[in-house]
């Protein structure tokens, strides 16, 4: 396959999950915002969604406060912002009209169908009127061409640069929502110790966890699974550790690995190698031996190693990031 080709395809599914995952965020922390809670939680909550794309920076020279409306317009339909699901589908979707060829009709009347009907919502400001079923439709419009991938592709390196792309793209974002959300739960910490007339709801810990699992589609495996109570070390377990949950880190690196294996040639024995390693990793730790020593410095490691397994693919298949 070309390089061009390969690179389409997997930026095409990049762009997508992005776009989903960043839907999933915002969708709950929208529902979340409705709990009672004061000002500073509120402004902290909306900052987290920010913080995981990296994008604080970007927004905070763009608007004076942070607000739910402000977030949710830049991280909607603000063009400026490469991370913007407006940005992402469009990206997504100018990646399949590059490499129409090589999709299915119905893989490019999928990708072509989310474009036009997302100008359709952005211009009925259905974000601001109903963004909780905008939220619902990006994510249900991602899954179809999910499954429309599946149910019409061939099975060749097509198929499987489409799948690296989505998997390292949904492992990024798994860590990044646990090591924000962590983080929260270390401020709330600090703050305590800090004022220890400041009051805290006794539920306040229920519905972060909740929250998290809600944004990867995590609450009823969680329930399956554990059949107890919501607590920060299984949510942990779950997002990291399980690979029967099909967004943890273990699900995606092991994806990304086998989908690697399939497209082997003779420069990208080291990119393997080190996928593999890092799946292995993945595959025996245990939650409390990554506790101890740090959850923080985990997710850390694992997303520079989750970088270089993008630059990897990059180089060894791909149109090089830095061309």
């Amino acid at each position: 396959m070309l390089s061009r080709t390969a690179d389409n395809l997997f930026w095409m599914c990049r762009y997508l999950e992005r776009a989903e995952n960043t839907a999933r965020m915002l969708d709950v922390n929208l529902r979340m915002s409705l709990l009672p809670q004061d000002a500073a939680a509120q402004e902290a909550s909306w900052r987290a969604v920010l913080r995981i794309s990296e994008l604080e920076a970007a927004f905070d020279q763009e608007h004076e406060r942070v607000t739910p409306d402000a977030v949710i317009h830049f991280m909607v339909r603000d063009a400026a912002n490469p991370s913007s699901i407006f940005s992402c589908l469009r990206s997504a979707r100018e990646n399949a009209r590059a490499v129409r060829g090589s999709l299915t009709t119905e893989l490019w009347e999928t990708h072509n169908g989310t474009w036009l009907e997302l100008q359709k919502h952005l211009n009925n400001k259905l974000p601001e009127t109903y963004p909780g079923d905008f939220f619902e439709w990006v994510v249900f419009r991602s899954q179809i061409a999910r499954g429309v991938t599946v149910g019409t592709m061939l099975a060749d390196e097509s198929l499987h640069f489409q799948r690296i792309g989505t998997h390292l793209e949904r492992a990024d974002n798994t860590a990044r929502l646990l090591d924000v959300k962590f983080h929260e739960k270390a401020d709330d910490a600090a703050a305590q110790l800090a004022d220890p007339g400041r009051h805290q709801s006794p539920h306040t810990e229920f519905y972060r966890w909740s929250a998290i699992l809600g944004s990867v589609s995590g609450m009823e495996i969680y329930r399956k699974v554990y059949r107890d109570v919501i607590s920060a070390d299984r949510v942990a377990e779950l997002l990291i550790l399980r690979g029967d949950m099909p967004r943890s880190l273990l699900a995606s690196v092991k994806a990304v690995a086998d989908d690697l294996a399939l497209v082997s040639n003779a420069r990208s024995t080291e990119t393997q190698r080190r996928a593999g390693m890092l799946c292995a990793e993945l595959e025996y730790a245990r939650i409390e031996d990554i506790l101890k020593d740090g959850l923080h410095d985990f997710l850390d490691r694992f997303l520079e190693q989750i970088n270089d397994l993008g630059n990897r693919v990059s180089q060894d298949f791909l149109v090089p990031l830095s061309a």
